[in-house]
């Protein structure tokens, strides 16, 4: 068996948008191509994965070979699989332990084992980083999920650790017990090896070997999230700081172009922010061609001209497979038709900017009505787009009082549910068996330690409880959901918490001569009650709604036609699209310019093949973020409509 240290883990992290799976599948093609014996793999953690898009290949949960790329291999991760892959080995002793420490019985608890929760894509990619590690690969090029949810990867392990943790102070019954009746019990074996695991797994993400490779753009939303973000994969000291940095879609070249000459004063500042910010990173600029990039030649090609500082070829530059028109008729902003909209979408297509203009608008519009607007993004921009200070809880913005905003901060919501319950806890668990205390000493102990073991996806189980709270405080409530596959997570959550509900509920009838067994079901049943009625409302066209944001080009659409089709599984009803960022009118545009222009074309004609009857709306691209009363109102002033 290798040791771990052999394998080395490039991890390629930043905002949604910012092409981190162009630049890391850049980076392994280019790496397979100058070191062809050495064995890499091209792994997405991101639970909505765009890897096999980008690369123009169908990938699956097992590694598939890149034949035309040297000794390099893609796979992107199973949530499902790879968790029952995991229960399927470890299934009886995590079980067994549980049994030990808690009133439920192995028959009891197994169902409740087996329902899904969010918080799993996390889970699935530290089971595959640990797999990986005695893999026969020289380098694993991890392309990860939206900046919010890759440093919930990170960690994962202190999560992983503290559930060890809980299964040691269930464990610990079977040591009490010996000790009071002078046996002798050694330390559960299935505890040692999760632990090696989970020590395997840090050392992995920390070992000087594994590398932070930061994806940004020159868009100040971009630079400031990642500024906002880099501390957070340096915990405790356990991680490497970023070691290198990847300016992508950077603009250099003179123009007379007035889009252009924009974006490369963009640029400029960006370098010097990057470099200012983050002295110790190496910088590495990625020429924007103004056409995306897409198959293994160009993505290769790319991946040279990035990491070796090459001239970017012409290779890279690609005409859609058809030249395409459309016409635009002019709109106006809608107001909110239901109380409660939510705003889905690939990561980086404008998610915040189109929730804060819908609220925005309805806001000026409906001077009657208070608008709420929340951000259920663990990496929220809410605060850059009103240009304020966002936080956890509601509070005015824009100097409008019935006009409010929040960020969540749902772990602190999480930690401080706990507080309550470890308050009312106090000695209702209390009791004496033949001596001992057990309850006291074991039981309760079991129960605190159960609350101080922050699950993955608790925002998402908490954004279903505030979205609740806020759709019964009457007015109109917009939500900025976190990227596709996490947004997803949420509008999934009402159904699996109420399976878990039901579950938890019948194993409790068996307990049901205990005190606390009957407070915890009466709770659990009020839980299926509020949650049944969010469920009901996120199915009702008349309650609520869903938009859809992406942009003019193919690799956000892939996505969103997955997005549409899990939406339409979801019975969930589907509002608008809205298409950001659309070149629109006409002037002297460069050839860059020119390149965008024919490729955002194809993608609207695209696009308006598919929607059929949903409105398609056009938000075109401005040249200063969307920040500030101010061009929130010059945003909401225009908008366009696709014509059938």
């Amino acid at each position: 068996m290798r040791d771990w240290a052999v394998a080395r883990f490039t991890f390629f992290i930043g905002k949604g948008g910012v092409g981190k799976t162009t630049v890391s599948s850049a980076y392994a093609l280019h790496r397979a191509a100058t070191e062809p014996r050495s064995p890499i793999l091209l792994l997405s953690t991101d639970p909505a994965p765009s890897l096999g898009d980008v690369l123009e290949a169908k990938l699956g949960s097992s590694p598939t070979r890149l034949r035309s790329a040297g000794r390099l291999w893609a796979r992107q991760i199973d949530v499902d699989r790879q968790i029952k892959r995991f229960l399927s080995r470890e299934r009886g002793d995590i079980l067994a332990l549980l049994s030990k420490g808690t009133l439920f019985t192995r028959d009891e608890l197994g169902p409740l084992l087996d329902t899904s929760l969010p918080g799993m894509a996390e889970v699935a990619a530290l089971l595959a980083v640990h797999e990986l590690l005695d893999s026969h690969y020289e380098e694993v090029v991890v392309d990860t999920a939206p900046m919010g949810h890759a440093i919930r990867l990170f960690q994962m392990p202190q999560h992983f650790a503290r559930f060890l943790d809980l299964l040691e102070t269930a464990a610990a019954r079977d040591v009490v017990l010996a000790q009071h009746f002078g046996g002798r019990v050694q330390r559960e074996p299935a505890l040692e090896r999760w632990s090696r695991m989970v020590e395997r797994v840090e050392q992995a993400l920390s070992f000087p070997g594994s590398r932070l490779v930061l994806v940004t753009t020159p868009e100040p939303f971009s630079l400031k999230e990642a500024l906002r973000s880099a501390p957070a994969f340096q915990t405790d000291g356990k991680l490497q700081p970023i070691a290198q940095i990847v300016l992508n879609r950077a603009v250099k070249a003179r123009s007379t172009c007035q889009r252009c000459q924009t974006q490369a004063a963009q640029t400029a500042a960006a370098r010097q922010f990057l470099q200012s910010r983050f002295p110790q990173a190496a910088l590495f600029i990625a020429q924007d061609p103004g056409c995306p990039i897409i198959g293994a030649v160009a993505l290769r090609a790319f991946g040279a001209h990035v990491f070796d500082h090459r001239k970017l070829p012409s290779s890279v530059l690609r005409s859609p497979a058809k030249l395409a028109r459309v016409q635009l008729q002019p709109a106006t902003w809608p107001r909110l038709r239901t109380p409660l909209t939510l705003t889905l979408g690939k990561g980086g297509v404008g998610k915040t900017t189109v929730s804060a203009a819908l609220a925005y608008h309805h806001r000026r519009s409906a001077t009657s009505e208070a608008v709420t607007i929340c951000s259920i993004d663990p990496a929220p921009s809410l605060a850059d787009v009103f240009a304020a200070t966002i936080g956890a809880e509601l509070q005015p913005v824009l100097r409008d009082g019935q006009f409010l905003a929040a960020e969540f901060d749902a772990v602190a919501q999480f930690q401080q549910w706990t507080d309550g319950l470890r308050a009312r806890l106090g000695d209702a668990m209390t009791s004496e068996e033949h001596g001992v205390h057990l309850d006291l000493s074991l039981d309760r102990k079991f129960m605190l330690a159960l609350l101080d073991v922050v699950p993955p996806g608790v925002d998402e189980i908490f954004a279903v409880f505030r979205i609740l709270d806020l759709v019964r405080s009457g007015g109109r409530v917009v939500i900025d959901m976190a990227p596709t596959g996490h947004a997803l997570e949420v509008l999934q959550t009402p159904a699996r918490l109420l399976a878990w509900a039901r579950l938890l509920l019948k194993t409790l009838a068996a307990h049901r001569t205990l005190p606390i067994a009957r407070d915890a079901a009466v709770e659990i049943a009020t839980l299926s009650q509020n949650v049944r009625e969010l469920a009901s409302s996120l199915r009702d066209h008349k309650r609520s709604r869903v938009v859809v944001v992406t942009l003019p080009e193919p690799l956000p659409n892939y996505e969103t036609r997955r997005l549409l089709r899990a939406l339409k599984q979801l019975h969930a009803p589907l509002g608008a699209l809205v298409v950001n960022r659309v070149l629109i009118g006409k002037g002297s545009r460069c050839s860059r310019c020119q390149w965008t222009v024919e490729w955002q074309a194809a993608s609207l004609a695209t696009l308006r093949r598919q929607m059929g009857s949903t409105e398609v709306w056009i938000a075109r691209e401005w040249h200063s973020p969307i920040a500030g009363a101010r061009m929130l109102q010059k945003f909401t002033r225009e908008l366009w409509k696709l014509k059938p």
